[in-house]
């Protein structure tokens, strides 16, 4: 199992937040394109997935289990995403990709917030669904 470098979790009425760090060895430009481009997300698993990158465009994973609009990007740099997940379609989270350069490593930083539900859960989520797979595809 992959383990994230750093965890932060903050719970404040009924917004909360869990940040977490992920390095993975792969240029930035890699790990970006894993999260914005269709046919990449495919390989990594989040199949079948449809992605628009672009602000105000859609994307779709796992057939529509997870989907959203993007919100901001900032090419190798940023992903701000409204994100709705198939637990709770009807509540909007908002999840935030940061990426920086460490030689040949990408640290990406993942901020996820909204009413959620099971912290725990959604963390193991994000590594197993997401961040795993990734990093097992790009450092193949």
């Amino acid at each position: 199992m992959y383990v994230p470098v750093a965890l932060d979790i903050c719970y404040s009425g009924f917004m909360s937040y869990f940040q977490q760090t992920y390095s993975i060895h792969a240029p930035v430009s890699k790990v970006y394109e894993a999260l914005t481009n269709a046919a990449v997300a495919d390989q990594w698993g989040a199949s079948p997935a449809t992605v628009d990158a672009q602000e105000g465009g859609s994307f779709s994973y796992w057939d529509g289990d997870i989907h959203g609009v993007f919100t901001k990007l900032v090419p190798n740099q940023l992903i701000e995403q409204d994100w709705y997940g198939h637990d709770n379609p009807e509540i909007k989270y908002i999840a935030r990709f940061s990426f920086s350069a460490d030689g040949d490593t990408t640290n990406v930083t993942l901020h996820f917030s909204g009413d959620i539900k099971d912290e725990a859960k959604d963390i193991k989520d994000w590594q197993d669904y997401y961040f795993t797979p990734i990093k097992q595809l790009l450092e193949a």
